[in-house]
């Protein structure tokens, strides 16, 4: 992907028949930041998403955006994990909720306590593609992903 992309040609979309896509976001996110420091609010997601990050390597977990509070991942796409990508993701999310209870709101105003996570993930198909040219973005497609984001509402 990163090849065709410095050369300037379109990737072509792949289909993959089954992956495990994982969603995730801070319940209550919306009266958090609002009643934040937009830095703090900031510092608290870096700290969320960091430790996301190391435990999506733990896992074999693919990380494919976050935007605001929502994670999104996924398994058996970027590497063949056809006998296990469901257990991966469904072992990410109770490690990640573990995680997320330890992050602070506010690390200079203990009484605010720590993060609730609330998750979902689905298996099956998706197409999985690059889209725009100026910002490219990595996107998967289908109602496998549909399904995963209603699981975690």
């Amino acid at each position: 992907v990163a090849d065709a992309l410095k050369a300037g040609k379109r990737v072509e979309p792949e289909r993959k028949e089954s992956v495990t896509i994982f969603f995730s976001d801070i319940v209550g996110f919306t009266t958090i930041s609002s009643s934040l420091d937009p830095q703090k609010v900031s510092e608290m997601l870096h700290n969320l998403y960091m430790s996301f990050d190391e435990l999506s390597k733990e896992y074999g977990v693919f990380k494919v955006e976050t935007v605001g509070d929502a994670y999104m991942a996924v398994t058996n796409l970027v590497e063949d994990q056809s006998s296990d990508h469901t257990l991966r993701i469904a072992s990410f999310s109770l490690k990640a909720i573990e995680l997320a209870h330890r992050i602070p709101i506010d690390r200079e105003d203990a009484s605010r306590g720590f993060l609730n996570l609330r998750v979902g993930f689905h298996s099956g198909p998706v197409v999985a593609s690059v889209v725009g040219a100026r910002n490219p973005r990595y996107c998967l497609f289908g109602d496998t992903v549909n399904t995963a984001s209603r699981m975690e509402s």
